[in-house]
Order: C-alpha cells, then structure tokens, then sequence
C-alpha cells in the first residue's frame, strides 16, 4: 500500500521525486494513514542492497529487523505523513541502526533451561550428548511424568552455536513467516520448534493459497521437536520422510513452485502404549496385551523408525535421585564436548557438499569412514542374531558409533563405541513389545 500510495502522491507533483528512486518503500497503510508490519522485510533488504538502493523505507516496527543488512539505510515511518514530509525534506528520519555482529554473539549463550537443573537420566543426557554431536533424530520412550519434554527442551543448549551465514539463513526464513516479532534481529539460537499433534499437514510442510514455511522449515538450522508422536495424524508424520533425507521441501501450487530448506535434527518422544506404564517399573500396563502395544508402535510407520539413529527409553526416576541436591553438568561443559566433536566432522566431510555431520553419511562414506575392525564387526554380529535386531539398524548403529568415537576423540570405532551404539537400538528389538 505504502508504494502505490507515494507513487500516486509523486506523479500528482504533491511531494518531490528527485530522490524517491534511491529508496525503496514497503509497508501496509491503514485508514488513518499509520504503517503497519509486513513479513519478509529482512530478505527485501538485502535485495534491496543487491539493487544498490540507497536506502529503505518501512514501517517502525520492521526497522530493526531490515538494520541487520549493512550498507543499507533503513528508516522506520510511524505513518504516511512522516514519509511525505521526508520526501519533501521538511522532515528528516532517523536511520535505525544495529551492531549486527555484537547483538548476535552477546546472545548465543543465553538460555532458559540448563543440563545442570536435570536430575539423575544420565544414560539419556549421554544419549542426547551423542545426538547433538552427530546431528542424530532420536526418539525418547518413556511412561508419562518420566522426563521427556523436559530433557528434549533443554537439547538446544548443548547444540554447537549458529555461524552468521546459518543465523541469516534462519532468520530470513522467519521473516518471511512473520514470526520474528517487532524487535526482530537476527536470530542467535538454533530454533526449537515444537507443534501441537493436532497440526495440519499443510501447516507442517508449508503452504497455502500464497505459500508461507511449515514448521519443518521454521526448524531448519535447529530442532523439530514432536511430542506423543504416534498421536500426529498418519499423513502429517509420512510427508516428513522425504524433508528428512533431502533436507528441503519443495511446495508446489498452480500459481507457483516454492523451494524452503528444512534442514532439521528430529526429536520425538512417545508412550509405550496407550495407557503409557508398559515400561514403568512399579505402575501396572492396564489393559494393553503385547499385541496391543505392538500396535500402538506401528502408528509410526517403519520408513520414519529407519530415519530416527537412537531409540532411548526413559525411565522415572528414584526418590533417591529426586532428592539428590547436588546440580548436573552444566550444559556449557556439554557444548564443549559437543562443539569440538562437530569440528573433527567438519575436517572430515570438507572436501564433500552437502554432508557436515555424520548423520548425512550414505553407503559410500560409512564404508570409508565407519567401518569396525574385525573384532568389532564379530561384535556386531553376535548382537544383531542375540538381541534381534533388525537389518535397518546396522547403518545407524555405524552412523552412531562414528559419532561416539569422535567424542573420545578416536579415529578408529572400538568396540566399547559399537557396544555403546548398539544399546541405543531399543525399538529395534523383536521381544521389545512382548
């Protein structure tokens, strides 16, 4: 509206247009001649400074949001008249500016949950640990009460810090959603997504009559968090098959083909069954026979399991353990292991597109970077006939214990990091449902 309504006012001669070609102008104008937000300001930008504008003109409160590209004057309007006045130079705005780079480090570290605050779960603050290092999708089982959501929350903080060009990437995504708020700057933590098992498959991939991201866009660079996963509707959680391997969704609409990155680490967590105490050490499954529970599980069809690298069970803990008042390691000393296992990867796939963690690993890298010693591979063996496991499980446990040698800093997988990966198959076991 702002545009049409200052191009209307420039060929009317009513405000001067000697410069109005040096700026560009965005903004919804209300009735009483106020500005109101748009979505998408911070990619506008930067196209803006790609044309070589001078300057931007938008509504106050997407000034902040735009002042994150340099090299470009952003000026926030509270209304038409301001605008008009600035054209006609008897008014001057004042531009908004934004240490991009102090804002964005000062805030990398502030979190609302810490690893310190857990108690006890230290076999699932590892397994998380291993998650992060590697960028593994896992899947928390656990009866209700036990510890899910609360651990998955707190998986963030322990995740290795945004580069700038990953932190624009993310923001510009969230700009074009509109989901960045009126002090919107660039985003400095990876995002945590977390929708309701109600969602939509639409508001899941993104969509609509003018395609807007879905949640596993609003995730990329972070975590898509699915809490009671077999509760999605079956359609919702199929459509994330294909975002987990290619790492992008492309919407397709009559009017236009959309591509939105979707680069995001899966988390879920679940029931064992429906009542939820199948597992749970002193409460009673009520009524849910083995059969019952197996088919509580294959809600989740089996193609999604083979994307998820750890399945953990989570166990309620003992009073013990509540009672113990000695705080946790801190998230900070996790992020240090985590940080510098992400390095190794980093060294390793540099020369490769596309693959930055182990978890992006195919055939070809796991036979070249992941391949166990013969006293491993006959450890391997021995557990894959003795627990059941299935074939799909043997890619992810190489994928895993790679990830584990790298926390110990080992360039050859042992079989202490096999054995290790091997016990984060639970799901994969014939007898684990009865």
């Amino acid at each position: 509206d702002l545009p049409l309504a200052i191009g209307i006012l420039a060929a009317s001669e009513v405000i001067q247009s000697d410069k109005l070609e040096r700026y560009l102008l965005m903004g919804e104008l209300s009735l009483d001649g106020s500005l109101q937000p748009i979505k998408g300001a911070l990619p506008i930008a930067i196209k803006a400074r790609e044309l070589g504008f001078e300057g931007m003109i938008v509504p106050q409160q997407n000034a902040h949001e735009a002042a994150v590209v340099n090299n470009l004057k952003v000026y926030g309007a509270g209304n038409i008249k301001e605008v008009i006045e600035f054209f006609n130079g008897t008014q001057e705005l004042t531009p908004t500016l934004v240490n991009t780079r102090e804002e964005f480090y000062s805030q990398q570290s502030n979190f609302d949950f810490d690893f310190a605050e857990v108690k006890g779960q230290e076999n699932v603050k590892r397994a998380l640990e291993v998650a992060a290092s590697g960028s593994h999708n896992i899947l928390l089982i656990g009866s209700p009460g036990s510890g899910k959501s609360m651990l998955a929350k707190r998986l963030p903080s322990i995740l290795p810090p945004l580069s700038l060009g990953e932190s624009l990437e993310t923001t510009k995504i969230h700009s074009v959603a509109g989901k960045l708020g009126k002090d919107g700057g660039l985003i400095s933590k990876r995002p945590f997504r977390a929708p309701h098992h109600t969602i939509s498959t639409v508001a899941m991939t993104g969509g609509g009559s003018f395609p807007q991201p879905g949640e596993i866009s609003l995730a990329h660079n972070g975590i898509l968090y699915l809490d009671e996963l077999p509760e999605y509707s079956r359609n919702v959680l199929e459509v994330l098959r294909q975002p987990l391997e290619d790492r992008k969704i492309t919407v397709s609409r009559i009017r236009c083909n959309v591509e939105y990155p979707a680069s995001f680490m899966l988390v879920a967590s679940m029931n064992p069954c429906p009542c939820g105490y199948y597992t749970h050490p002193t409460k009673a499954c009520v009524g849910a026979s083995p059969g019952q529970v197996q088919k509580y599980l294959n809600r989740i069809s089996g193609p999604l399991l083979d994307r998820i690298d750890l399945q953990i069970e989570v166990t309620p803990l003992p009073f013990e353990e509540m009672a113990d008042s000695r705080p946790g390691e801190s998230s900070a000393t996790i992020r240090e292991r985590v940080i510098r296992a992400r390095q190794i990867q980093e060294a390793r796939y540099a020369d490769i597109p596309g693959i930055y963690c182990n978890a992006q690993m195919n055939s070809k890298l796991l036979a070249r970077h992941a391949r166990p010693d013969d006293k491993g591979l006959a450890m391997l063996k021995t557990a894959m006939n003795r627990l059941n496991l299935s074939a799909r499980a043997y890619d992810r446990i190489l994928k895993v214990s790679r990830t584990i040698a790298d926390l110990e800093g080992c360039e050859l997988i042992q079989p202490a990091h096999l054995a290790e990966a091997i016990g984060y198959r639970n799901l994969d076991r014939e007898d684990w449902a009865g």
